[in-house]
């Protein structure tokens, strides 16, 4: 069997596991008046796990045998890689998400977004900032007025 195949196979199961606790986990346990809503909170699970399923099947089957390409990590060539970009990423993930409560979620996804962009090696402050900000502040409208879940776009000290 090739990795493809292997890798769909393990992709599925999960699939299939994600799948059923999202038909019949999540589903016992909605409230009734929740029973008759159009979209229930399991619905993106669902599609998702369908989704994962068809592709599953589709690469399982679709896959051809072949010759083993080595076009893996070359563990001797190990400082040729990016691996400062990706750790100065991940520690801007994590003080992104330290930030979002004393500095709101605007300030602090525009300021994600932007130092982001410079370490991946984005000079152009004057493209990177305004589509910081309109990213920052559509995301919030959608999650705050569209979804309706409160999120606090300002810091709390400019108290609006």
């Amino acid at each position: 069997m090739t990795l493809d195949r292997t890798i769909a196979l393990v992709f599925l199961t999960l699939c299939l596991i994600y799948g059923y606790a999202a038909y019949f986990v999540m589903d016992a346990e909605l409230a009734p008046f929740m029973k008759r809503n159009p979209v229930w909170p399991s619905t993106f699970p669902k599609v998702l796990a369908v989704l994962g399923i068809v592709s599953a099947f589709w690469v399982a089957i679709t896959a051809k045998a072949g010759p083993v390409k080595e076009d893996g990590i070359d563990y001797r060539r190990l400082r040729d890689y990016k691996i400062g970009q990706a750790a100065a990423l991940i520690g801007l993930m994590t003080a992104y998400a330290l930030a979002l409560f004393p500095f709101g979620f605007i300030v602090s996804t525009v300021l994600f977004i932007t130092l982001g962009a410079f370490t991946l090696g984005e000079r152009k402050l004057h493209i990177v900032l305004p589509v910081a900000g309109i990213t920052a502040g559509s995301l919030w409208y959608l999650v705050q007025e569209v979804l309706g879940i409160f999120l606090r776009p300002w810091p709390f000290f400019a108290g609006l």
